[in-house]
């Protein structure tokens, strides 16, 4: 098996840390997928609508996250919200996030 770039191995990382973002920011209040977008640009990460929608639509899915469609000013709307076990999720994930920087930066 040929091993994994630098390239291709931060591209994992930042997936799992665009997915904590996502949980994050969807238990604070709904969000829509543009939205998701623009607040993922503004930490620095790219994403196409061709990886954020089946990205948001696994976590739906998985049971992490709820969908409301919603009709605004005629055009359907999908609003992402996070469930019960998706907080969960994102409990867990902090604090093995915070393990890791306190080993790390110590």
């Amino acid at each position: 098996m040929k091993p994994k770039t630098n390239q291709s191995l931060m591209k994992d990382f930042f997936l799992g840390f665009i997915k904590i973002h996502i949980l994050y920011h969807t238990g604070k209040r709904p969000f829509y997928g543009q939205e998701l977008k623009e607040e993922l640009e503004e930490h620095g990460y790219t994403m196409s609508f061709g990886s954020l929608y089946p990205l948001l639509h696994r976590l739906c899915d998985d049971g992490y996250l709820s969908r409301e469609d919603k009709n605004v000013e005629g055009k359907i709307r999908k609003y992402y919200t996070l469930t019960s076990q998706g907080r969960t999720l994102l409990g867990e994930a902090k604090n093995k996030m915070k393990e890791l920087v306190d080993e790390v930066m110590e």
